[in-house]
C-alpha cells in the first residue's frame, strides 16, 4: 500500500516537470511571456497609469519609464492598500500582506500578496519542488506520510486591525488548497497559534503522533520543535519518533552554520536537505539537483527579473541587465516585478550565476551589511539606531565597531546551545555603565526590528548580546595587520559569518 501512494504522489506531480523543462529550455521566451502578463495587467492600476503602462511595449520602455524603487517609495500605496483600497498597484484583490522586518522608517514591512501570487507563485513553486524531489528520489516515501512545516501567525493589519497580516508562512498556510492540507501536520489551528510557547508545545505533541516524512521551515526554528518533541515524548533521537523522516525543506537562512548539527540530531543515510530561497516578495529559486546546491531560478511564476552589476550599485540611477545579458560568477542585486504589484523592486539580495544554461543561482549576500543568522534581518540602519540610543543613555561616545552571528553549536561544537550576536566596539569615551550599554544596545534593537523581537523572545532562538569593549586602536590594529590602512578601508560593520569578528578577536588577544 505505502509504495502504491507513493507511485501516484509521484505520477501526480510529475506532470509539473514539463513546465519545468520548457522554462529551462526557453528562459528569454517565458520570462517575455511574463513580462506582458505582467504589463497587461498592471496597465489600469494607479501605478500603471502613473507610469504610462499603456504605451510600454517592450522591456527597454519598461526600464526607461519605471524607476527602480525601496518599499520606502512604494509605501505610500502599500499604506492605502493597508487601508482596504484596490487597484493601486496590482488589478486583483490584495487578500493579505506578507510582514517582515523593517527599514529604516518603520518596525515592521508590509508587503502586498495576491491570490495570483500565492497561486501563481508560491503554491506553483511548492508543487514543484515536491515534483522535483520525487524525480530525484525514485524510492521516496515521502507521499505514505506528512511534512511539518514550521511557521508564523496571522496577525492584525496596523491601520485596520483586521488579522490579514503575517509572514509569508503564516499567509500561505492560511490560504493552503484543499490538496497541500493532505500532505501536512499539525492543524491549522495549532499551526498558526500566537503564542510561541504554546504553539511549540502543541505542535510537539502533535505531529510526535503522526508519520512525519518530510519538514519545512527556518534551520533555527525547526531545531526548536525537534528538541521540544524530544523533550515531551522523553525520545533520544528524532528517529525514533519519525523513523521514515527522509526531507528538511529548508530556507531563509544559510545552511552551513547547521550542517552539522542537523546530522547530528538526525543521524540517518536516507536523510536528504532540499534548499529553497523564498521571501516575504516571492519564491525566487530552488535546488534542483541532488548532488548540487545551487538553484534553478524560477522564469514562468509570474516574477520579471532584473540584474544591477556591482559596478552600478552605488549610483543614483542604475543600470540594469536584463537575464539574457547576465555572466556567470558576477555578483548582482536582483530586481523583480512581481504579480502582487511590486515593480522593479530593489529587495536587496544579491545572487551570482553559476549556470546560464540552464539558469541557476546562489546567494551571495545583500547589497547592504547584515545579520540574518536566525531570521532576524539586522541590517546598519538597525545597528546605528540601537547604538546611538546606547550611547545616549551612558553618556558614551562611539567609535567603530562590528558584530556578527554566534551560531548554535552542537554537542560536540562548545556550549552554544542557543544562538546570539556578538559585537566588538571601540569608543572615543566609554560608557559609564557596560552592563546598561548592553542592555540599552538589545532594548533598542527590539524595538525597531520586529523579526530581531521575536527571535530574543525568552530567549528562544537568540540571547542577550555579547559585547566586547574593545582598547583605543583596536581597529587601527586589525587593518594594520591586513594592510588595509587608508580612507578606502572601512571596518565591515555587520557580517553574516564570523571572519571579521574573530580576527578582530585575535589581535585584541594579542
Amino acid at each position: 500500500m505505502k509504495n502504491i501512494i507513493n507511485w501516484i504522489g509521484a505520477k501526480l506531480f510529475s506532470t509539473r516537470l514539463e513546465s519545468i523543462e520548457n522554462f529551462k529550455k526557453n528562459p528569454f521566451e517565458v520570462q517575455e511571456e511574463v513580462f506582458k502578463y505582467l504589463i497587461a495587467s498592471g496597465k489600469n492600476t494607479v501605478w500603471g497609469k502613473e507610469h504610462s503602462y499603456f504605451a510600454i511595449k517592450t522591456q527597454g520602455q519598461f526600464a526607461d519609464r519605471v524607476p527602480i524603487s525601496s518599499y520606502e517609495e512604494f509605501y505610500p500605496y502599500i499604506e492605502r492598500s493597508l487601508r482596504g483600497e484596490q487597484n493601486l498597484l496590482w488589478d486583483k484583490p490584495i487578500i493579505g500582506f506578507s510582514k517582515s522586518s523593517g527599514t529604516t522608517n518603520a518596525r515592521s514591512k508590509y508587503i502586498p500578496v495576491s491570490e495570483e501570487s500565492l497561486d501563481r507563485n508560491h503554491y506553483a513553486a511548492g508543487k514543484d519542488l515536491i515534483a522535483l524531489y520525487a524525480n530525484n528520489n525514485p524510492d521516496t516515501g515521502f507521499f505514505s506520510g506528512k511534512g511539518v512545516g514550521v511557521g508564523g501567525s496571522m496577525q492584525p493589519n496596523p491601520i485596520t486591525g483586521v488579522k490579514n497580516c503575517g509572514d509569508v508562512s503564516a499567509l500561505i498556510m492560511n490560504h493552503l488548497p484543499v490538496w497541500a492540507e493532505y500532505l501536512r501536520t499539525p492543524s491549522l489551528e495549532i499551526a498558526l497559534m500566537e503564542n510561541w510557547e504554546e504553539k511549540m508545545e502543541a505542535m510537539a505533541r502533535a505531529s510526535s503522533k503522526e508519520n512525519v516524512t518530510s519538514i519545512q521551515g527556518v534551520p533555527t526554528w525547526t531545531l526548536f520543535l525537534i528538541k521540544k518533541i524530544l523533550e515531551v515524548t522523553g525520545k533520544n533521537s528524532i528517529l525514533e519518533v519519525w523513523p521514515n523522516l527522509e526531507c528538511f525543506f529548508h530556507g531563509a537562512v544559510s545552511f552551513t552554520p547547521y550542517r552539522q548539527l542537523f546530522k547530528e540530531l538526525i543521524p540517518s543515510e536516507q536523510m536528504n536537505y532540499m534548499e529553497v530561497y523564498n521571501a516575504s516578495e516571492g519564491f525566487f529559486a530552488l535546488q534542483d539537483q541532488k548532488d548540487s546546491e545551487d538553484l534553478l531560478l524560477l522564469l514562468d511564476y509570474g516574477i520579471y527579473y532584473e540584474f544591477i552589476p556591482m559596478s552600478e550599485w552605488d549610483k543614483e540611477n542604475p543600470k540594469t541587465i536584463a537575464l539574457q545579458d547576465v555572466k556567470l560568477n558576477e555578483k548582482y542585486a536582483m530586481i523583480i516585478s512581481t504579480n502582487s504589484g511590486l515593480w522593479r523592486y530593489n529587495i536587496g539580495d544579491v545572487v551570482k550565476f553559476t549556470s546560464i544554461s540552464p539558469f541557476r543561482i546562489r546567494i551571495a549576500g545583500r547589497t547592504k551589511h547584515f545579520i540574518n543568522a536566525f531570521g532576524e534581518e539586522v541590517v546598519v540602519e538597525n545597528a546605528d539606531i540601537a547604538l546611538a540610543y546606547a550611547c545616549e543613555k551612558t553618556n558614551a561616545k562611539l567609535k567603530d565597531y562590528t558584530a556578527a552571528p554566534i551560531y548554535i553549536k552542537g554537542e560536540e561544537g562548545g556550549n552554544h546551545k542557543q544562538g546570539g550576536h556578538e559585537w566588538i566596539i571601540e569608543f572615543v569615551h566609554p560608557p559609564e555603565n557596560e552592563t546598561l550599554f548592553t542592555e540599552s544596545l538589545d532594548e533598542k534593537l527590539r524595538e525597531i526590528n520586529s523579526d530581531y523581537d521575536a527571535k530574543r523572545h525568552a530567549n528562544i532562538a537568540l540571547v542577550m548580546p555579547t559585547v566586547h569593549f574593545a582598547e583605543p586602536n583596536t581597529f587601527y590594529k586589525w587593518l594594520q595587520s591586513k594592510g588595509k590602512l587608508g580612507g578606502q578601508h572601512k571596518v565591515p560593520r555587520l557580517s553574516n559569518d564570523r571572519e571579521y569578528v574573530d580576527a578582530i578577536l585575535k589581535v585584541m588577544k594579542n
